[in-house]
């Protein structure tokens, strides 16, 4: 069975950029510096997650705006998440499980739809700058629609380049992730974004 705190990020893919901005930039503007001026990125990353069932995992994300994404589970387990533009597929390589729904129904107001989807920010989250803290300067967003995964997602910025975010989730989890090797508006190629099930497996969804 795929774990409560895998289920709960299926929908919480994030992006992240090295943004031109000044030190000491609010997280608000940098935030709206990372929707308007990048269009795709690669990063590693580490994520802890606290409360109820913790964990710890790592791999890589690939992100191509709008809506397409790769997210690649290396550690504990192998599972790859991938965000073709129009469907969600979820794919647990030790059960040969693929799971895939509609991408809209599934960011929904998520970090995804956040960053690496269309610029509403402000129609669809509050935005507030909670100031610095760990050499961070950090920023909350919080959904305006209740129904949604997460109830907060903070992200703190350092010189323009967005190192850490935390997410609250309504299951009484937090996770943060920290990231790593950020390149911005790298070359990626389309196919990087589709997805097949691979043969036999079993696959459920819409």
């Amino acid at each position: 069975m795929t774990p409560h705190w895998l289920s709960t990020l299926r929908y919480a893919v994030l992006s992240l950029a090295v943004l031109p901005l000044s030190a000491g930039a609010e997280g608000i503007t940098q935030l709206r510096a990372f929707v308007s001026q990048t269009q795709s990125l690669s990063a590693a990353f580490n994520q802890e997650v606290t409360g109820g069932q913790a964990s710890r995992a790592s791999g890589t994300l690939e992100l191509k705006r709008p809506g397409r994404f790769r997210w690649t589970y290396d550690t504990p387990f192998a599972q790859l998440i991938v965000g073709d533009g129009k469907r969600l597929w979820v794919f647990d390589k030790e059960l040969n499980q693929v799971s895939t729904r509609k991408l809209d129904d599934a960011l929904g107001s998520s970090p995804a739809a956040l960053l690496a989807g269309s610029n509403h920010i402000d129609r669809d989250y509050t935005l507030k700058n909670l100031g610095e803290k760990d050499k961070l300067d950090w920023l909350e967003a919080i959904p305006k629609q209740a129904e949604g995964t997460f109830k907060w997602i903070r992200m703190g910025f350092r010189e323009g380049q967005l190192i850490q975010m935390q997410l609250a989730d309504n299951f009484g989890q937090t996770t943060r992730l920290t990231f790593s090797q950020i390149k911005k508006n790298p070359a990626l190629a389309e196919g990087r974004f589709r997805f097949t099930p691979p043969k036999g497996a079993d696959v459920m969804g819409e």
